[in-house]
């Protein structure tokens, strides 16, 4: 990444209008073409330092449902684990955590009761248990990361 990359992936955090031209703003904030913010933006997608590009949703109120799953994953299966959770389209993003619980990753369904269905049919073919955790309470705590 060079200066320009983390200038815009800083800018892009604090989001994106819904407009006929949605990466104007930033373009112009940075002083570069329309073109070359998307043209970085999908660089950046394709190379792997963005794992995700889109917009945020609240399952939720659009009547689906969100958890936090997590997984005791051992070590010489974790790439293959994760492979196989990444494919579900349900799962929003997954990460490696130093714990006996090393394999995190976000639920979203598009309506109830898929959740039980992804996470029953990952147990069932990893063969290990995975935990749910719902939420019980909402707190927004901004985040964001400054590169």
């Amino acid at each position: 990444m060079d200066a320009l990359d983390r200038d815009l992936v800083n800018r892009l955090q604090d989001g994106i209008p819904v407009a006929e031209r949605p990466f104007r703003p930033a373009a112009r904030e940075l002083a570069v073409t329309e073109e070359e913010v998307v043209a970085r933006v999908e660089r950046l997608v394709a190379e792997g330092v963005l794992s995700r590009f889109g917009p945020m949703y609240n399952a939720e109120r659009l009547g689906g449902e969100v958890t936090l799953a997590a997984m005791a994953v051992p070590e010489e299966r974790f790439e293959a684990v994760s492979e196989l959770v990444n494919a579900y389209p349900e799962v929003a993003h997954n990460y490696a955590r130093s714990h006996a619980l090393n394999m995190w990753f976000v639920v979203a369904t598009e309506g109830p009761g898929r959740i039980k269905e992804v996470l029953t049919d990952i147990r069932e073919r990893t063969g290990l248990a995975v935990y749910d955790m719902p939420r019980e309470q909402e707190f927004y705590i901004g985040l964001r990361f400054n590169l």
